[in-house]
């Protein structure tokens, strides 16, 4: 069996022979007390449906998904992690604050 490439987005075929492709490094995960998330309220497009944003989160993918799965069980609800964004369904911008609060982060309320 061959060795599993990583997934290489955004890479063009080269016909260097030398070409070597660099592998992003994921950044370290920041204390919640160094994290500085911003709490939204987002409808576009989304079939008008409201959800709840939280943006600026540094740190690694397996540990976004792990806020995101706090926030989401505590809140009841539905959502996502991915791309350095947590979306959770509905407006449960309070309820976020809350958790985040409670759990260290620093957070600051933007938009409506």
């Amino acid at each position: 069996m061959g060795k599993r490439k990583k997934n290489k987005i955004g890479v063009m075929y080269s016909t260097n022979p030398n070409y070597d492709f660099e592998f992003e490094q994921e950044e370290e995960t920041l204390t919640p007390e160094n994290q500085y998330l911003e709490v939204w309220i987002d409808k576009k497009h989304r079939g008008g449906k409201v959800a709840t944003l939280v943006k600026g989160f540094i740190g690694s993918e397996a540990d976004l998904k792990a806020l995101g799965k706090l926030l989401k069980s505590k809140c009841g609800v539905g959502g996502s992690a991915k791309d350095g964004e947590i979306i959770i369904q509905g407006n449960m911008r309070e309820k976020v604050m809350e958790i985040l609060e409670k759990e260290g982060y620093n957070y600051k309320k933007v938009g409506g």
